[in-house]
């Protein structure tokens, strides 16, 4: 029993953050309900929208990032809020990005115009800056003991490895992320859902503890913004280029050089 009394803290503190994180998802959800049907103009809905989900997925994981680095009850308990919120995450989040990468693809692939493409990671910057300032705020109402405000005036710096590796480490975490969610658009929705949050899942354990595994331009600059502040470089290369080149990669890939060899090879089997 005194066991359980001296649990009971940690577990109130994980309850509330995890009350807070499904408070805004429901918010947020209820914001896209009334967008949809009170807001007109396309340029207009896809702000919103896309501002909307950028925001409840920085909010959710600074709120994760916070829940990681308290002692759990289970190692494995982080790995699992990761893969439950990922597929919050992908049932509420639909049509949304989130991620100046899956803009960046769509528009390479022909699937959007620069117009729109421009105006969504104007959104995402804005929603990823929004959600940082708001934790501020609610962290400093001390919640729980892991809710001070000192937290967002702090770099926490998660790059563990010399630079070449860190930006080897996103640029792989963004080509394979990005090739699962191109190519998973046949798969039926529900299985996509879980397949892409194990993904996400597997790419946080093997490579958060070196980078913190972001490859999301936006993310990275809401849990990170001091660290820009601090060391623009090293982050704009690890957070913001090297991303960038894993989707560059994928694309030449499989729309270029895969192709090609293809073509080739059918072309060398006729002669």
């Amino acid at each position: 029993m005194t066991a359980l009394l001296g649990l009971w803290p940690e577990m109130q503190d994980t309850c509330t953050s995890l009350g807070l994180m499904l408070s805004i998802v429901l918010f947020m959800g209820l914001a896209r309900v009334v967008t949809r049907q009170q807001l007109n103009g396309p340029m207009a809905h896809a702000f919103v929208l896309e501002f909307l989900a950028t925001f409840q997925l920085c909010f959710c994981t600074h709120e994760l990032q916070l829940l990681s680095e308290q002692e759990p009850l289970h190692p494995t308990w982080p790995l699992t809020l990761i893969y439950f919120f990922s597929m919050v995450h992908g049932l509420t989040l639909v049509g949304t990005s989130s991620n100046p990468c899956g803009v960046m693809m769509q528009m390479m692939l022909g699937g959007m115009s620069a117009e729109t493409g421009a105006i969504r990671l104007l959104a995402q910057l804005i929603g990823a800056l929004c959600s940082r300032y708001c934790m501020g705020a609610l962290w400093s109402l001390g919640l729980t003991k892991y809710h001070v405000s000192e937290r967002s005036f702090a770099c926490r710096n998660p790059i563990q490895v010399d630079l070449p590796k860190a930006v080897i480490i996103e640029a792989v975490c963004s080509f394979i992320f990005h090739s699962a969610l191109l190519h998973f658009q046949e798969v039926r929705t529900k299985l996509r859902i879980h397949l892409l949050s194990a993904l996400i899942t597997f790419l946080v354990y093997a490579g958060g503890s070196l980078t913190g595994a972001v490859f999301n331009p936006t993310l990275a600059l809401s849990l990170h913004f001091k660290c820009f502040d601090e060391a623009f470089l090293q982050f704009f290369i690890v957070y913001w280029l090297s991303p960038s080149l894993g989707i560059l990669l994928m694309i030449l890939m499989f729309n270029f050089f895969l192709p090609w060899l293809y073509d080739n090879h059918t072309t060398n089997k006729k002669e």
